[in-house]
């Protein structure tokens, strides 16, 4: 299957399924895993997908973001899961940036499963921008959606390239 075939599946999963999507684990395993192996990354290479990574920030022990992706031997992605019942603001948006800044990471997503939100760092360096670059609704894809987001595939990640679309969704978001 496409990694266009693969989101599909996901997005008539959640139509059918969401009710039975409560916690953040029944999130991550029905949902994020599936949606992040569609993208052609390793879930079941701890040391490509690594779960609960700890990313301690400064007077803070055991914070852990839900999953790091390495490439190249380097932490690339940051994502963050809540229940699908929860609207993702500013709090969780705190708590993702606090795993942004002590980390490598170059993109971190928030996700409660339905929404995604793709953020980086375009107005400061090693900053988390407040607003998302890129957001979607998995149960409502879309073609220039699909087309972004395999951007972000493991085949295709290419930092600089993805900075570029950010920078170009960003001022057409504001527009």
């Amino acid at each position: 299957m496409s990694v266009e075939e693969k989101l599909h599946v996901l997005s008539e999963r959640i139509k059918s399924h969401s009710s039975a999507m409560l916690t953040e684990e029944a999130v991550k395993t029905a949902i994020v895993l599936p949606f992040l192996s569609a993208l052609e990354y390793d879930v079941f290479n701890p040391e490509e997908v690594i779960p609960e990574f700890c990313a301690d920030a400064v007077g803070k022990k055991g914070e852990k973001v839900d999953y790091a992706i390495k490439l190249d031997g380097e932490i690339r992605i940051l994502v963050e899961c809540k229940p699908i019942t929860c609207n993702l603001d500013k709090t969780h948006l705190a708590q993702l940036y606090r795993y942004f800044s002590v980390t490598n990471a170059k993109f971190a997503i928030l996700t409660n499963g339905r929404t995604f939100h793709f953020h980086t760092d375009l107005a400061s360096p090693n900053r988390l921008d407040d607003r998302p670059f890129f957001s979607f609704d998995l149960s409502d894809l879309q073609a220039q959606m699909i087309s972004d987001l395999k951007k972000s595939a493991k085949n295709e990640f290419d930092v600089d390239g993805i900075l570029k679309t950010a920078h170009r969704l960003k001022y057409t978001s504001a527009i």
